[in-house]
């Protein structure tokens, strides 16, 4: 057994717009493919350039796409009550984006597509985001860092875009 210790940076972005503002404006900027379809169609490609035509269908104007949903919050509140607070992940990403790091570094599988949470509290709405830079920094190939620093820049354009 082999352990690493990696260190992560978050970015966090709190915003005053309602929750459903917040989630809509995501919404509106990240693709929104029938996965199950999309998979179904990326293996059946037998060229990547079919790939590549495929992903660029499937993502929104932020060049990500959402690939799943849980709503947290919403399993919160069948245990505290109707009072907690709404928690939305999201997992977005882009595959064209994942096979970069992923040819330097096959650990970038375990962070990509990544996750942004969306959650309620007293003073806002929080945009949170884990950079993927700083969690592939510690592998050392600054190929695989700069794509990652490529994606965490148009995360971090959409947090702070719905934000606004």
């Amino acid at each position: 057994m082999t352990i690493k210790q990696i260190d992560v940076e978050r970015v966090s972005v709190t915003s005053s717009k309602s929750f459903e503002n917040v989630i809509t404006a995501l919404d509106a900027a990240v693709g929104h493919p029938d996965i199950e379809e999309l998979n179904r169609k990326l293996m059946a490609a037998g060229i990547w350039s079919e790939v590549e035509q495929l992903v660029r269908c499937a993502i929104g104007e932020s060049g990500l796409m959402e690939f799943t949903r849980y709503d947290l919050g919403g399993i919160l509140r069948k245990k505290c009550g109707g009072t907690s607070p709404r928690t939305v992940r999201l997992v977005i990403g882009n595959p064209l984006i994942m096979v970069e790091m992923l040819k330097d570094v096959p650990d970038a599988g375990s962070y990509a597509p990544v996750t942004i949470l969306i959650d309620e509290r007293s003073d806002g709405v929080y945009l949170s985001y884990d950079r993927m830079a700083s969690l592939l920094d510690s592998y050392g190939n600054s190929n695989a860092l700069n794509v990652a620093r490529d994606l965490d820049s148009k995360v971090e354009h959409l947090l702070t875009e719905a934000a606004k």
